[in-house]
């Protein structure tokens, strides 16, 4: 085994969910992220854990999207309910085949299969921004994310473990040091009450007065590096246009411009993949609206992977993300579904705090960042 597996495992058991004896730890993920299920299982069982293996391979989901009656894609088992509801741990590994297996899926297939899932969506993100379920989702790379990505695999990996910081010598350490640096500014941006996003055809205000902004340092992503928290309902105004493709279920939006009027969309462009879009927005009422803002702040991430996991993370981008929002931040946004998109602020791009100017060209002015 590769030993930035076992690293890798390492920290997201001791640091990331930080388990500990008797804790029931599901390990989700495809057959292809076996090696680190298998790294990780045992990290789970030096600690006197209680570690179950779901194995999911995508070929049923889509075998699921293009076959199932509507009571089939409603269809949500007792067992995998019970354990949503009932483990104290979870770890969710990214990694497929194909990355594109879904691209041609009737949008109404998946609009129905994540409708049905909005109460337990919902009962998931309650349990994570309560403390009762530790949760981390990680990405193990694979074939089919590198070739996104435009690397070969060797490449890629080395991208994987370098964002993680598993080529230092102690990578908790960096994590830890990164928590420290972003508290202080989630402390500042906690005062804030309107913020102000400017960039190329982007000048969106979000009132987030009373709001928690979270320091993400590698505990529920690995890796990690960003602060977000979820604005008011009906304080979302004005236009976005995000500078990536937006992908949401293996399915590539290009070219994505959001209108938002008292927190709703109420225009939804895309010069590829519109059609696609404007059903997501249309899953729920929740799905029109903004469930998170956040600003990435791993200056060690610069290349765009079409793996949001990475791509949100990317220092000198904000991204908004529509959809379910996070108890713990305050929100109350509800919705089957969660979709970030990002914009990159590196080309003149500011941000205004009560209409002071905190973060020009991708860099905070102060602060540290």
């Amino acid at each position: 085994m590769d030993s930035r597996i076992k690293s890798m495992a390492k920290v997201l058991a001791h640091y990331s969910l930080r388990l500990k004896e008797n804790d029931r730890l599901i390990i989700k993920g495809n057959g292809i992220t076996l090696p680190l299920m298998e790294a990780v299982f045992a990290e789970a069982i030096s600690v006197g854990a209680f570690p179950t293996v779901r194995i999911n391979e995508d070929s049923f989901t889509e075998c699921l999207y293009k076959n199932g009656n509507q009571a089939q894609l409603e269809y949500i088992s007792d067992i995998e309910r019970a354990t949503y509801e009932s483990c104290d741990a979870m770890l969710t590994i990214w990694g497929e085949n194909n990355t594109k297996s879904f691209t041609k899926i009737d949008p109404k297939a998946i609009q129905t299969s994540r409708r049905a899932r909005k109460d337990l969506t919902s009962a998931f993100m309650h349990r994570i921004g309560t403390g009762t379920l530790k949760w981390c989702g990680t990405q193990f790379p694979t074939h089919a994310s590198a070739q996104d990505a435009e690397m070969s695999l060797e490449e890629y990996e080395t991208f994987v473990y370098e964002a993680c910081m598993l080529h230092l010598e102690d990578p908790v350490a960096h994590w830890k040091a990164v928590s420290e640096k972003q508290d202080k500014l989630c402390m500042y941006l906690n005062e804030v009450s309107v913020l102000r996003f400017v960039a190329m055809d982007t000048d969106l205000t979000v009132e987030v007065s009373g709001r928690k902004w979270i320091n993400c340092d590698g505990k529920e992503n690995f890796p990690d590096g960003e602060v977000f928290t979820t604005p008011h309902k009906l304080g979302v105004n004005g236009t976005v246009r995000f500078s990536y493709p937006a992908i949401y279920e293996g399915k590539e939006v290009e070219d994505v411009k959001l209108v938002f009027h008292e927190g709703k969309i109420i225009e939804a462009t895309a010069t590829k993949g519109e059609a696609f879009l404007k059903s997501v927005i249309e899953t729920d009422e929740g799905a029109a609206r903004v469930g998170e803002i956040a600003i990435g702040t791993n200056y060690g991430i610069q290349t765009f992977s079409k793996n949001i996991l990475f791509d949100e993370k990317i220092g000198g981008t904000f991204h908004l993300a529509i959809g379910a929002g996070f108890i713990e931040t305050g929100g109350n946004n509800e919705s089957a579904i969660h979709w970030d998109m990002i914009c990159d602020m590196k080309q003149g791009g500011q941000i205004f705090a009560d209409g002071q100017l905190i973060y020009e060209n991708g860099q905070f002015k102060a602060g540290g960042f």
